[in-house]
Formats: C-alpha cells, structure tokens, sequence
C-alpha cells in the first residue's frame, strides 16, 4: 500500500456510520488499515455495517447530539482500539423546513447535531491527537455552506457555520499536528437526500448543473476522504474540499 495513503495503525471515529456517507467513509478507512469505530443511534444498521466489513471494526451506539451522555460516549468510542487519532463528522439532519415554517424544536435539533456535535466531540478527543502530535479531524461542510436552496435555512446555517468552524479549528490545533478539513459533497445519492433523487425532474436539474452532468454517487467521496485523513494531507488544513462534480465552478 502507497504510504501517502496508508492508515494502519490508527484508530478513526465515523460518526453517522449507519449509512450514507458516514458508512462510507467508514468503510473506506477500515480498507486502508485503520481500526474504525463507528457511532450512530441505530443499533441494528451499525451491527450489520461491522458484520459486513472486512478489518477492524467496532460500534457504539449513541446520539452525538446529546451533551449530557457525550462524556460516556466518548469513553465507549475509545475502548475498543484506544483513543482515535481521527475524526469524522459525518452524522446530519435536514428538516426541510421552508423559513416561514421552521420551527424552535427543528432549529434547534439541526444546530446540536450538525455544528455543535462536531465541535465538541472533537474537543472531547483533541488531547489524545496532541499528545500523538498527529490527528485528522475531518467535517462534512454542504453545498449550502455557499449556496442556498429552498427549504434548507437551518441546515443552511449549521453548514456554514461548519465551513467557519473547520477554520477555526485548524487555527486553534493545527500546530499539534491536528489536520482539520471539511468535505463539501454535490447532491450525493443518500438516505438524507432521497426527497431530491425521489423526483427525477429535480435530480435531473441538479445533474445538468454540474460541470459532470451526473449526480454524485457515494463512492466518489472514498478517494478525497482516504486524502484528508492520511499523511498525504500533512500540508493541507482549514480547507474546505467541493467534491460536487463542478456544481460550484458554475
């Protein structure tokens, strides 16, 4: 194996492992050697994701929005294989919710799992990467951390402020040796974004808008995740990476 690119011997946390692109990722690591602990809340999804995957895998089951159960959480990730030495912030929500229409309890569910969760469980695990001198925290920023879309005034918010959080991050551990990156996926075809490719008049505007002229498909996130958390990327932090097919250049 190239060893720009070889994670053996470290340990990643891939939140949202249960499906999509966490799962994905997930996934990815475990082929490049790393020893993957995967978190979502579904037990059933998470068991079937480490029976099937070639490597060393774990799970714990837990919401990484709950604050209050983030302490318990943390110490169940780092059992199995130790402390991780990266970070995948893949778990997110979209509520769909037009702006005259967004309500307090949905505001508020986006914000705790899609920028705070991020930031403080990556706090959580910060101190074991600084004493490694090495770490790989990678987001998962959106489209819509530049652009908007109908309905997405919540998520919209959350992922811009990923966008900024992933700078701040780099600023504040890079020194350690702590990469800090986000992924900015296109329309990806997932269980988050099934309303979009449910209408093919919809899917199809989005593909045509790319430079491509195709949707994303989850396997086209493996390559730019495998870069940002592997020695490969020792130059590379505070960046945000549009793996959108040119939905952006245009």
């Amino acid at each position: 194996m190239d060893p720009l690119f070889d994670l053996s011997g470290r340990v990643a946390c891939v939140t949202g492992a249960s499906s999509g692109l966490g799962r994905a990722a997930a996934t990815a690591l475990a082929a490049r050697g790393a020893r993957v602990v995967g978190v979502a809340r579904r037990a059933d999804k998470l068991t079937e994701w480490v029976e099937n995957t070639p490597g060393q895998t774990a799970m714990a089951v837990g919401d990484v929005a709950d604050r209050d159960a983030l302490s318990d959480l943390v110490a169940r990730v780092s059992y199995p294989f130790g402390a991780p030495d990266i970070l995948i912030n893949a778990a997110g929500i979209n509520t769909r919710q037009a702006a005259d229409d967004v309500t307090a309890e949905g505001w508020d569910a986006t914000l705790a799992l899609n920028l705070s969760a991020p930031f403080f469980l990556a706090q959580a695990f910060v101190p074991a990467m600084k004493a490694r001198k090495w770490g790989r925290i990678v987001n998962f920023a959106s489209l819509q951390s530049r652009r908007a879309f109908a309905g997405g005034i919540a998520y919209g918010a959350t992922k811009g402020g990923v966008e900024q959080l992933t700078r701040a991050m780099a600023e504040a551990w890079s020194r350690d040796g702590i990469m800090c990156n986000a992924v900015a996926p296109g329309f990806v075809r997932t269980e988050l974004t099934g309303p979009v490719f449910a209408n093919p008049d919809i899917a199809n505007h989005h593909a045509n808008a790319t430079c491509i002229g195709r949707n994303g498909e989850v396997d086209d996130m493996e390559g730019p995740m495998i870069f940002l958390c592997s020695p490969a990327s020792n130059y590379v932090t505070g960046q945000v990476l549009f793996v959108d097919g040119g939905y952006t250049a245009k």
